[in-house]
Order: C-alpha cells, then sequence, then structure tokens
C-alpha cells in the first residue's frame, strides 16, 4: 500500500473536525484504501481503534443495513459502546436507501468524525445538497498517476526504470489492484475488462435506469474511441444514423452526462482565448483510466497521441487544476490549466519528430503573450526549448513535483 500523500496532504487538515468528508470518484480507483490510509493516520496520532465503526455496503453481510432505518439502530448501538469520539467510515454509502437523513443525524446526535466514499457524482445533488449543504467537504480520488504507479510497480520489479514502467503505464493504466496481479496481461485485462462493465451496470445502467443498454454501449464505444478528440452530440447522432440507430442529441447528452456522473469519462470546455469566453460546443472528453481503455476497446498504441493528452489532462485534475481546451484564432492549445494565481499552458505530442511538428507545437502560442509558463510535452529525450517556452519529456512532467 503506499501513502497517496497528493491526497492525504488534502484530507489531513480535515480529520477530526465536524465537516463530512466525501470521497468520490470511479469505482476501484482506491476510495478504500483512503479510508485505511486515514485510519492509520488516526491511530498514529494516538486515537484507539476501538472508536472506528466502518461499514462497507458493497459487502452482502451489511445488506441488511442498506436502509436508514437499519444503519441508524446499529450504529446509534455501537457508538453508545464508544468512549470518547467515535470516527464513522461508510464505504459505497449510496447504496444506502435514504442514507443522507442518517448522515445528518449521526452529524447531529453524535460527537463523531464521519468519512463517506461514493461512486456517483449525483451522491453531491439533490437531498444532500440540502441536508448537509455547507457541512462536507469534497475529495475525488483518481486512479494512479505515473508516479504512483512507478512506485508501486517497482515494489513488484524493483530492477525496472522510468522507460519500462511507463511503456506498461501506457497500456495498463493506472488502476490500483492490478499490482496485485503483478500486472500480468492477461489477467489485467480481464480485471479491467470487468471493472469497466462492473461501472456500466451499476453505477450507470442501474442507477439511472437505462434501458437501452445498447445504445449506451456504443455511445460510450465512440467517446472512449474519440478521446481528446473536439465532437458534438450532433455528430454522435449523425453516426449512430449511419449505424441504423435514430437518436436524439439530447438523449444522446443525457447518457454521457450518466456516464459523467459515474466519473469513467471527464467533459473539457474549450476558451476562446481572444475573446476571452467559454465555447459551448464541440467539446473534448476523456477518460478516467487508459488502461481500461485498452483492455476493453484496444488500440492505445494506435492512438498514442491522444492516449498521451489523456494521461497529461488526468495529471493535471490530481493536482487540482481546473482544464480547459484554448482557441487561439485558427490555432488551439491542448490544455489552459488554472489553480488559485497559478496558470500554465500545455501542448502534447507523441514526438517531435520533423521540423512541421515542431513549428505546429511551438508555434501555438505565437498569439499568447503573458509570461506564465507555456510547455510542450513530448516522448522525445532531447530538449527543444526555444524562445522562452518549455520542452519537457512527459515522464519527466509527470514526475515534476511542481511546474512552473
Amino acid at each position: 500500500m503506499i501513502r497517496r500523500e497528493l491526497y492525504m496532504s488534502r484530507i489531513r487538515p480535515f480529520i477530526g473536525n465536524e465537516l463530512i468528508k466525501v470521497l468520490t470518484g470511479i469505482r476501484r480507483s482506491g476510495k478504500s484504501v483512503m479510508l485505511d490510509l486515514i485510519q492509520r493516520e488516526l491511530v498514529d496520532s494516538g486515537v484507539n481503534e476501538e472508536q472506528f465503526i466502518s461499514i462497507n455496503f458493497e459487502n452482502m453481510s451489511n445488506a441488511h443495513l442498506c436502509f436508514a432505518e437499519a444503519l441508524h439502530e446499529e450504529v446509534t448501538r455501537r457508538v453508545n459502546c464508544i468512549h470518547g469520539k467515535a470516527y464513522l467510515f461508510f464505504d459505497e454509502i449510496q447504496e444506502v436507501v435514504g442514507w443522507e437523513k442518517c448522515i445528518n443525524s449521526f452529524r447531529v446526535e453524535f460527537n463523531c468524525d464521519i468519512y463517506i466514499t461514493g461512486s456517483n457524482a449525483k451522491l453531491l445533488s439533490g437531498e444532500l445538497a440540502t441536508y448537509l449543504a455547507g457541512r462536507y467537504v469534497e475529495f475525488v480520488i483518481y486512479p494512479f498517476s505515473f508516479g504512483e504507479f512507478s512506485e508501486l510497480y517497482h515494489t513488484v520489479f524493483p530492477d525496472s526504470d522510468s522507460r519500462e514502467m511507463f511503456t506498461q503505464y501506457l497500456t495498463d493504466g493506472g488502476m490500483p489492484y492490478l499490482s496485485n496481479l503483478r500486472y500480468a496481461e492477461q489477467p489485467s485485462h480481464q480485471y479491467l475488462q470487468d471493472l469497466y462493465n462492473s461501472v456500466v451496470l451499476k453505477d450507470i445502467v442501474k442507477r439511472n435506469g437505462i434501458r437501452d443498454v445498447d445504445l449506451l454501449e456504443r455511445i460510450i464505444a465512440y467517446i472512449t474511441a474519440n478521446v481528446g478528440t473536439t465532437f458534438s452530440a450532433t455528430a454522435i447522432s449523425k453516426y449512430l444514423k449511419s449505424e441504423g440507430r435514430a437518436v436524439a442529441p439530447e438523449t444522446i447528452l443525457n447518457y454521457i452526462k450518466a456516464c459523467e456522473d459515474a466519473f469513467l469519462f471527464y467533459r473539457v470546455r474549450r476558451q476562446d482565448l481572444q475573446g476571452k469566453k467559454i465555447l459551448t460546443v464541440n467539446e473534448k472528453y476523456y477518460i478516467a483510466d487508459h488502461g481500461i481503455r485498452e483492455a476493453v476497446f484496444g488500440g492505445n498504441m494506435k492512438d498514442i497521441n491522444l492516449i498521451f493528452e489523456n494521461i497529461v489532462f488526468m495529471e493535471l485534475l490530481r493536482r487540482g487544476y481546473k482544464v480547459t481546451v484554448g482557441k487561439a484564432g485558427e490555432k488551439e492549445i491542448d490544455f489552459i490549466a488554472e489553480k488559485q494565481t497559478q496558470k500554465l499552458y500545455v501542448q502534447v505530442a507523441y514526438l517531435l519528430a520533423s521540423e512541421e511538428t515542431i513549428q505546429r507545437e511551438f508555434g501555438s502560442y505565437d498569439t499568447i503573450r503573458d509570461n506564465f509558463p507555456k510547455y510542450v510535452v513530448s516522448y522525445d529525450e532531447f530538449d527543444m526549448s526555444r524562445d522562452g517556452l518549455k520542452h519537457m519529456n512527459i515522464r519527466e512532467f509527470l514526475l515534476s513535483e511542481q511546474w512552473n
């Protein structure tokens, strides 16, 4: 188990206070492990493990607690046996019917510190916003970064170098459990395929009452094949029509939103840098884990430029940046990343193999006159920085503690 300090450093200031800590993210991204890490931190600070109440609602032995009244009764009984503050850990809380009222009741009734996880963005909408408005703090837990992947991969294969690990990361992605399979190709692909099916069936189909599963899978396949490519719901509608499926763009948008709520895809808006406005058409989408794309649909090495983009985009999200795609006249900036007073621009390419490619990637910045850092990231080992524009190898970029 690695400590995932990127997340712990954000959660740590809230440990022990009255705010409810909500951990969200795609299924199997490591939310349960984060609960374990928090418990370890509490024990190290002197808290007795007997003060913990931990329930995983995907465990069948807890099926009888998946109703608010039953859960309230059980937790009340156990809290009354605890001396001092109780620490409540609820994993996949969305499985509990009426859980919002229950969690709010615990907050009011007991001297407690509450942590919950869930695999759907709707966790923080609707009733929760009413019951817990201003009383929770959310942390999105993503699959492993390349840095985290490398740390764990190195414990399995101590002699591996950075280049070898990145090659493995390109196909496997960052789902934490793969280390238990020693990154063996067939078992890893089988695990990722099963994970994908679980996300689709449990977190998208079941939770949204989707009946046309075939249509959903076609839309997912289209978006997955076109990660990092600008398109619209109308474009998907025309594509499906060519395959004999007449579907309204509104229906497609609803299905895509369900996928976003399950943290399978992330939507990226486009920003007009000259007009200084957010564009509402032709957005881009990226997949939460490119390893799932390889296992289910294949083609990562064929589409390596798009996979590089996907990896860089997810790294920017992990580090807390708000990300948009930049449009500067006829040119496009892959990513504009902003966080508080920080801002950086990132162009991503596989190889700067020709002068034409070099001119295109560096030339995207020609009309941008501000002094924020501007990067071109590629697989090239040789530093091609020029005119104040920084070039970095993608491994170096991903492993850098900070960009400036």
